[in-house]
């Protein structure tokens, strides 16, 4: 028989949790019946009652506040901890941002804990149920979840950086054909928010896209060499934080734009061949790796068998 000290706190954890489990339930039910006259005319006495103030600043029995009351320091604490493994908010806002996406860093870190939690409790499932999981340690048991966890938040985090790299990647190949296309806008006799104006309309790809966003500020009001600078310290892409550069330094001396876009121009082209030739170079010797992993000893294979029989039979 289990001792009585052994399932009193357990038993008063799970009446806890049942307890606040009904009361969110109730709390989450609507209403039922029809609001009293003295409710629906409240908001619009508001000013003059006294006694229509308190009926409005009375608050139903909602839980969540209270919970947020009591898990908000821990939380603290452990996104303190957890921040700086998976990266601070800074880096997680610059992510988003090359990423194209809209989503904020709490959201983000959101999901994270979502793919975390959902990797727990697939872990958990599976350690619990499996039969391979039988045989093992309780402590290699109870570590596999926390680990899965771990990983599932990494995972999401990894998920945002390619998307990062491939949008980056894009930028790049499409940045000599856009700086090429503004300088003959400008050289047709446009100004420089002209010719954005014009790249931003004429793709819908991802550098059109950004100077769309860059046309969007400069009419909201905003100065367009903000609006650049704020382009180039969001996406922190390299040829292009170059380029900016010198359409700002143009613009702050008065320099001819068309001469210094062209040259950027160049500059992009040049740099998209050396990287052309190192993916290349790269690919190519990761096509070594089946061929001599796999198709050279299945050669040498049907090569030496025969013999290998022969010798066999001789002898």
């Amino acid at each position: 028989m289990v001792p009585l000290s052994a399932v009193a706190p357990l038993a008063v954890a799970l009446g806890v949790v049942l307890g606040f489990g009904l009361w969110l339930v109730s709390a989450a039910l609507p209403r039922i019946g029809r609001p009293r006259l003295m409710e629906r005319v409240a908001p619009y006495v508001a000013d003059l009652s006294p006694e229509a103030r308190a009926m409005l600043a009375r608050r139903p029995a909602d839980p969540v506040p209270v919970l947020g009351f009591i898990v908000a320091p821990a939380a603290r604490r452990v996104r303190a901890l957890v921040s700086p493994l998976l990266g601070g908010g800074d880096t997680i806002a610059k992510r988003l941002r090359q990423a194209g996406s809209t989503a904020s860093v709490e959201r983000f870190r959101g999901e994270q804990l979502a793919w975390a939690a959902a990797a727990f409790s697939a872990a958990s499932a599976l350690a619990i149920v499996a039969p391979a999981f039988s045989g093992l340690p309780t402590m290699v048991r109870v570590a596999f979840p926390v680990v899965m966890a771990a990983l599932g938040a990494v995972a999401r985090d990894w998920l945002l950086q390619r998307r990062a790299r491939r949008r980056l990647a894009r930028i790049s190949s499409e940045l000599p054909t856009v700086l090429e296309f503004m300088t003959l806008s400008l050289t047709a006799g446009e100004g420089m928010l002209d010719a954005i104006r014009r790249v931003a309309r004429a793709g819908s790809e991802e550098l059109p896209t950004e100077f769309a966003r860059v046309v969007t500020a400069v009419g909201a009001g905003a100065p367009l060499g903000r609006a650049l600078a704020e382009l180039r310290d969001g996406l922190d892409h390299a040829a292009l934080s170059r380029a900016l550069d010198q359409v700002l330094g143009a613009l702050d001396r008065g320099a001819p734009l068309a001469a210094v876009l062209r040259a950027q121009a160049g500059d992009a082209r040049e740099e998209a061949k050396r990287t052309i030739i190192e993916l290349a170079g790269r690919k190519e010797i990761a096509m070594l790796v089946p061929l001599i992993m796999l198709i050279l000893p299945v050669t040498v294979a049907f090569a030496l068998f025969p013999g290998y029989l022969v010798l066999q039979a001789g002898f």
